[in-house]
């Protein structure tokens, strides 16, 4: 780990001048040869008469339901998911920062975790950044190391970019990309684009970055911060590399903008970090000379005596790819959204030793990472050319972490299959219950995850989301059988978009309230078991307020919630769940600061 940074302050560092054609005038040169559906259907003036619980409406399918937890910072933590428009996404985070404003900073970093900390929804993350910037800038800037411990490095030149460009830049450049991909089209495109033109657009860029750091004293702390870290951070790596403590060095090399790159003629933060990172006051060959030459000389030797030197100890597989050395790749180090990445360039240019080292990993030799990959991306990559084996390996080494956590007992998933979900079910000991009108309880089949997936696809969802039925068909099950109450299934995962459909005789008897009161009716009001209801789709539907026990809610796609059910033995409770998700050694280093 490297020391601590100083305190976060504005740089006292030289201007930065940004490339010499943005203070130096070129030569001259001869001329060139939709609204939301659950709107409509929304109760919106209900009032129940408790004014201790929240408003009822209904859900899409006309059954009673909360429109809210009546916690802001819980109902942030349980609709914001991985679709859910930035709008709605900052409309939730504006009022949970009302309600707690250091839960709510918390919640944004929760959503970037993508190692055990969070939600790995790394575009409700950047719509977040966006406003924290707009509302709270000095809370954002001062706590970049912080954001680092969720994401990666990259997210802070993210962020920067981001806030440069229009909201949606990303998205736009993903359809463009995809419109593109299998097409002549952009390599046609750049072969006839002049290299004059493309140095104007260089140039524009880095004006225009250079312009909003005069002009806007937030976004230049941002950027001192950025640039900050980075430096902070490869000089304590310099220091590791030098005395041999090659496990401590951080992946800020990694991660840094390349001379020239995207990134840097985007934002120029390597000129900014190679000025700390190499400072005139302690180095004397810099001394006297003019600004533009000591900027051009520091980024260089950036590059040479800094990302050069540490990327190589890194084992980096971007680094042998591009000498071309792909017989060097220790393919054993390739993280895991890497080897998804680039997994059908290693079978192109390096075929048998690469199918070698996916043997020797089904054999129980080496490992493959998967830590921050989420299950559904490993089920799509089973439709990727070539993409299966990688993805039942590293299938197998999630459910091989998993139990070392701790372990789930007496627990049963109920999986929504409907038209209205596209996602991938989660098993749990091997078994699941449907949505649907008739719902049934399915022991998944198949040996490898291609044939489990392919079976939970093929189960029947009878075109509806019943969810009273499921209870109704539990409880048929342990009457039959003459269950004792502690014999009853105890905890129950509902995996679904929470839309559910209209079942009570009772038109605002929500669907817990009634299946509280089927178990009551049953004998079995002492064993209700404990609910977990997973958010997997942008919806408002709300099953329990936050004051009900027994009942977990949470959100997203991510393997890592999972963890804090494992071994579980007290009582589940909504506030217990969000504040054990966000209660982890990182986010002790958050900090609200305006």
């Amino acid at each position: 780990m490297a020391p601590p940074p100083p305190p976060c302050r504005p740089s006292s560092l030289q201007p930065l001048l940004g490339p010499p054609e943005c203070h130096d005038p070129p030569p001259p040169q001869a001329g060139p040869t939709a609204a939301h559906p659950f709107t409509d259907l929304m109760v919106a003036n209900f009032d129940d008469g408790d004014g201790n619980l929240p408003r009822k409406g209904q859900t899409e399918n006309n059954s009673a339901t909360f429109l809210s937890t009546g916690n802001p910072c819980l109902d942030s933590f349980f609709h914001v998911v991985p679709d859910t428009p930035p709008e709605s996404l900052t409309q939730r985070l504006e009022s949970a920062w009302a309600h707690d404003p250091l839960t709510a900073l918390k919640l944004v970093c929760n959503l970037r975790g993508v190692r055990g900390t969070g939600e790995s929804d790394k575009e409700g993350f950047h719509a977040a950044a966006r406003w924290l910037f707009k509302n709270h800038p000095r809370t954002l800037a001062c706590n970049v190391e912080a954001f680092v411990g969720f994401g990666y490095f990259t997210d802070l030149p993210e962020i920067l970019y981001r806030l440069l460009e229009s909201p949606d830049i990303r998205a736009r450049q993903k359809r463009e990309w995809q419109q593109q991909k299998g097409t002549q089209k952009k390599k046609l495109r750049l072969r006839s684009f002049p290299s004059e033109l493309r140095n104007k657009k260089r140039i524009a860029m880095a004006r225009k970055l250079l312009e909003r750091y005069k002009r806007d004293g937030e976004f230049r702390f941002l950027h001192d911060a950025v640039s900050g870290h980075f430096a902070h951070c490869l000089t304590a790596d310099l220091e590791f590399l030098k005395s041999g403590e090659i496990n401590k060095i951080s992946l800020a090399a990694k991660w840094c903008p390349s001379l020239d790159s995207s990134f840097d003629l985007m934002t120029p933060l390597c000129q900014s970090i190679a000025k700390r990172v190499f400072p005139r006051d302690l180095f004397s060959e810099y001394e006297g000379l003019e600004e533009a030459h000591y900027a051009y000389r520091v980024r260089d030797r950036l590059r040479k005596d800094a990302l050069v030197p540490l990327r190589r100890i890194l084992e980096l597989p971007e680094v042998y790819m591009s000498a071309g050395r792909w017989g060097d790749i220790p393919y054993n180090r390739v993280a895991s959204v890497a080897m998804k990445l680039h997994k059908d360039k290693f079978q192109r240019h390096d075929g048998e030793r690469f199918w070698s080292y996916l043997a020797d990993v089904k054999s129980g030799k080496p490992t493959i990472a998967a830590g921050a990959l989420l299950p559904h991306e490993i089920v799509a990559s089973l439709d990727e050319p070539n993409g299966g084996e990688v993805a039942e390996l590293q299938r197998e080494r999630v459910v091989e972490d998993l139990p070392k956590a701790g372990k789930l007992e007496n627990c049963i998933a109920v999986c929504d299959v409907s038209a209205s979900l596209s996602g991938a079910p989660m098993e749990v000991s091997g078994k699941v219950i449907t949505f649907s009108e008739f719902p049934q309880l399915h022991a998944i089949q198949g040996e490898g995850l291609r044939s489990k997936t392919e079976f939970i696809r093929t189960m029947d969802w009878g075109r509806n989301t019943d969810f009273q039925g499921v209870f109704d068909r539990i409880l048929e099950v342990a009457t039959a059988g003459k269950l004792r109450a502690e014999e009853m299934v105890r905890k129950v995962f509902v995996f679904s978009d929470m839309e559910f459909d209209q079942a009570s005789t009772n038109p605002w008897e929500t669907d817990d309230e009634a299946m509280t009161r089927k178990f009551g009716e049953r004998g079995y009001g002492a064993a209700v078991p404990e609910f977990v209801f997973w958010n997997l789709r942008d919806s408002r539907s709300t099953p329990v307020a936050a004051k009900q026990a027994g009942v977990a809610l949470v959100s997203g796609f991510s393997k890592n919630l999972m963890k804090m059910f494992l071994d579980d033995e007290g009582d589940v409770s909504l506030l217990a769940i969000m504040e054990a998700a966000i209660s982890g050694e990182e986010y002790r280093d958050l900090a609200v600061v305006n």
